[in-house]
């Protein structure tokens, strides 16, 4: 008899929503992480009076109480809708070029075209429409995501959603701030508006006018940790400060897992939400499919991330911030700002700027604020610094960050009592990916659900992908993934 029914490899967001939706479906369930908390990307950390966010900037599909296809219903499912609290932002964000433009977007699909309107007249009408475009570029996208026959989806999709998002753009727009305002979520995708396509734009765009953007009170370790309560009370077991060494395979199947004590732990199903150069790296190496090797090599290591997280002695109104989430770069030029993050030679153009007190999550103390500078980098830079130069680049470069951030903010050098700067190297470090890499694989065209299936084809029988490496990046669609692929995997064994 096998030890477990399945074991999960991370517990991450995937790996916490694989593992619960398993256990509480009487699956015996093993979960396994290296870290000594729950969440990879979704915990905090204190310093001095504060605790800091780790990585949720904005959390979308949430939606309001009732609202079919959003995340409340997989948190019901989970066992813990009524453990959170979630907080909404009511702006998408404000994103300001100095001497440019200054704007900030309602959560809403009237109010935003409004806002827009006012900021560059005589576009109300192309606006519209453009919505009108987001919408049905999504509508059809999930429906063929979901298995639609092609000759039953409009050709709308067809027809924009795989071009870039900078070409329908121009198609839509004259105006290079409009396009800049519209554009901004690029950033949450790592691909710049010329790379990435319409239709990943689209679809987060109006996955936050449609379901709104959110804050989880207590952070999103508070997530973490309620997915994890409910996973350990349905008789889930957890082994925390714990590797994985080895996905143990006989025939070609997995069949369980060896930890880095040297215990061999089987299990009919084996579930990773490690990445996938790690994943197949725990396999021996002739049970590698040529198949998977294939694949692997034709694919590059997405983006990491900076960031300055900071306590401030002094409130958001003071500071001047009017939204939880700003977009502060210093021209419209997103492919300059891009090329960036593969250099240091040039300082921070352009960062996404996150006050966590305006509508507050419960983290900073009374009178003071929690703020988080963050811009995207490619790991490769940093690869090339000498140990005995990395604090001081990494401080150099966050000062670049501060430059930036005092265009919106002037004196918010002046404020800071807490400070704490991670790198891609810090990335790498803690999640254990590849780069560092936040998102996964770079999410070009080629990373695409009309191109890629890692998710379901692992060409290893036994071995199940869950999380951004297998999919989209992103705290929405992994908190999904990893739900979807067990709920795949219920389905096959009562098949």
């Amino acid at each position: 008899m096998n030890d477990f029914d399945a074991i999960v490899i991370g517990a991450g967001n995937a790996g916490l929503t694989a593992a619960t939706t398993l256990q509480r479906a009487g699956v015996r369930t093993l979960l396994v992480e290296r870290h000594n908390v729950p969440g990879g990307c979704g915990t905090s950390f204190r310093r001095g009076r504060f605790e800091f966010e780790t990585a949720l900037h904005q959390l979308s599909g949430v939606g309001a109480q009732g609202q079919e296809y959003s995340l409340r219903g997989l948190f019901e499912s989970l066992g813990v809708a009524d453990k959170l609290d979630f907080i909404q932002e009511h702006d998408l964000y404000r994103s300001l070029v100095p001497g440019h433009h200054d704007v900030t977007l309602p959560a809403d699909w009237d109010g935003a075209i409004d806002a827009l309107e006012v900021a560059f007249p005589g576009n109300r009408d192309r606006v519209a429409r453009f919505f009108q475009l987001l919408k049905d570029i999504t509508f059809w996208q999930i429906a063929a995501m979901r298995g639609m026959p092609r000759e039953s989806i409009d050709p709308v999709l067809f027809g924009h959603g795989l071009r870039p998002a900078k070409d329908v753009l121009d198609e839509y727009f004259d105006h290079d701030g409009l396009k800049h305002v519209l554009g901004m979520y690029w950033t949450y995708l790592g691909q710049p508006p010329s790379k990435l396509c319409f239709q990943d734009l689209a679809l987060t765009l109006f996955a936050y006018l449609e379901f709104k953007p959110w804050h989880v009170r207590g952070g999103s370790q508070a997530m973490s940790t309620a997915i994890l309560d409910s996973f350990l009370e349905a008789g889930g077991q957890a082994r925390f400060n714990t590797a994985v060494e080895k996905i143990l395979t006989s025939g070609g199947r997995a069949f369980g897992v060896r930890l880095d004590d040297g215990q061999d732990v089987t299990a009919v199903d084996v579930v990773s939400n490690a990445s996938l150069p790690v994943t197949y790296g725990m396999l021996e190496p002739s049970a590698v499919p040529s198949a998977v090797r294939r694949d692997l090599a034709t694919r590059r290591i997405g983006v990491s991330g900076f960031v300055l997280h900071m306590g401030l002695n002094t409130t958001p109104k003071d500071l001047g911030f009017t939204t939880s989430t700003s977009f502060v770069n210093l021209d419209t030029d997103n492919d300059r700002t891009y090329d960036g993050w593969s250099s240091l030679a040039e300082p921070a153009r352009g960062i996404c700027m996150s006050s966590y007190d305006v509508a507050p999550i419960g983290f900073a103390p009374s009178g003071a604020t929690h703020v988080s500078l963050m811009t995207l980098q490619y790991a490769e830079a940093w690869n090339k610094i000498e140990p005995a130069d990395y604090a001081r680049t990494k401080f150099a470069y966050a000062e670049t960050l501060l430059d930036v951030a005092e265009h919106m903010t002037p004196g918010i050098r002046d404020t800071i009592e807490e400070i704490d700067v991670a790198t891609p190297m810090t990335m790498m470090r803690y999640l254990g990916h590849p780069g560092g890499a936040i998102y996964g694989y770079d999410q070009d065209a080629t990373e695409g659900w009309l191109f890629r299936d890692s998710e379901r084809h692992t060409h290893v029988p036994g071995l199940h992908l869950a999380g951004s490496w297998a999919g989209i990046g992103g705290f929405q669609p992994t908190l999904e993934a990893g739900a979807r692929v067990a709920r795949r995997l219920l389905r096959s064994k009562t098949a």
